[in-house]
């Protein structure tokens, strides 16, 4: 559970949750029949994730792939669509989109924005060779991660969520398993005190997820070549308070609790909100504004962000300080509210 299940969730997570659309199924309506419209048809088909699903006469048989979910895009060219041209009235495609998966349209529709881009310049030289056009060209470089490979992308993030997300259900059903196997009363009876029962129960598990992130970054390493552009000692760093933050958080959850089951279940209830909202899956800059500030007491998602920025961008530590700051209050509010809720009593 703690070494074998996160290494093989990071490989099938890590190459399945991806960002990129890689096949938009596309469906034309060619009206006009002209060299221009076999002209966009070629252009459509050279593109290696646009698949020409069917090419038809007809509105409503278009239409109702659409309907069928088996088109993600239906482009419709209009008759006299080359003549209009030529006379320099500007025809229009229609472009219908279903928005069902909101990813797959909008990427999908900008390929295709693209290609009728290129492809309305290519016309224009055509049609009229000799008519001076000026036209803006964009050069581009992507940076951190220039292949725009998405395991280097996720890799990370899923390595910082299994590890924050694994402590924090062990420490939950740990002080309620002492409770049910009828222990803890042996313990409160001993001179110990609250904050050292506490500690006792957190070093272990903190140790258990250092080494679980050591395993998960050469895992990393090994089988998707992640770049390590960063110090790897300040990924362990940070990891430490962040550790500490979540396994108060799991302690504090199992000093509640009167079983394993029910802390399991209030575990996962901040598991699922962590998950949600720590940016792995959503760009927390995409979020309503309420729901950024909510992801500020969210450990897992500065766990992320500071795994990221220093794997694929070597960012320092200047880099990542709000990261550390809020980590570390965390850490100071979950754990005093562990020491402070913990009973000491038989």
């Amino acid at each position: 559970m703690m070494t074998v299940l996160p290494v093989i969730q990071l490989i099938l997570l890590s190459n399945a949750a991806s960002n990129e659309v890689k096949n938009v199924n596309l469906v034309v309506v060619e009206k006009d029949y002209s060299e221009s419209s076999r002209l966009l048809l070629r252009k459509i088909n050279a593109n290696e994730r646009i698949s020409l699903v069917k090419t038809t006469y007809n509105s409503k048989e278009a239409f109702e792939y659409l309907q069928a979910n088996k088109a993600d895009i239906v482009l419709e060219i209009p008759r006299d669509f080359e003549k209009k041209y030529i006379r320099g009235e500007q025809p229009k495609l229609q472009m219908l989109v279903n928005a069902i998966n909101g990813q797959q349209s909008t990427v999908g529709s900008g390929y295709l924005q693209n290609i009728i881009g290129s492809f309305n310049g290519e016309l224009i030289q055509q049609v009229k060779p000799n008519q001076p056009s000026t036209q803006l060209t964009v050069s581009f470089r992507n940076w951190y991660n220039p292949e725009i490979n998405y395991p280097h992308f996720m890799a990370p993030g899923i390595l910082a969520e299994l590890t924050a997300l694994l402590t924090i259900i062990l420490s939950a059903m740990n002080v309620v398993r002492e409770r049910e196997i009828g222990t803890i009363e042996q313990i409160n009876v001993t001179p110990i005190k609250k904050w050292q029962f506490i500690v006792g129960k957190l070093v272990p598990f903190l140790c258990i997820g250092m080494l679980l992130l050591t395993v998960g970054i050469i895992a990393s390493k090994l089988i998707f070549d992640i770049p390590i552009r960063g110090s790897v000692a300040l990924i362990f760093g940070y990891a430490f308070f962040n550790l500490i933050t979540v396994l108060g958080l799991g302690l504090l959850i199992s000093n509640f609790a009167d079983t394993q089951q029910q802390a399991i279940f209030v575990a996962f209830f901040f598991v699922i909100i962590f998950v949600l909202m720590c940016g792995l899956f959503t760009p927390i800059d995409s979020m309503p504004k309420w729901a950024q500030y909510l992801t500020i007491p969210n450990p897992l998602a500065h766990f992320i962000s500071v795994s990221r920025k220093v794997l694929m961008k070597g960012s320092g530590f200047w880099d990542v300080r709000w990261e550390f700051i809020y980590t570390i209050i965390l850490a100071l509010i979950f754990n005093t509210l562990a020491i402070k809720s913990y009973k000491k009593q038989v």
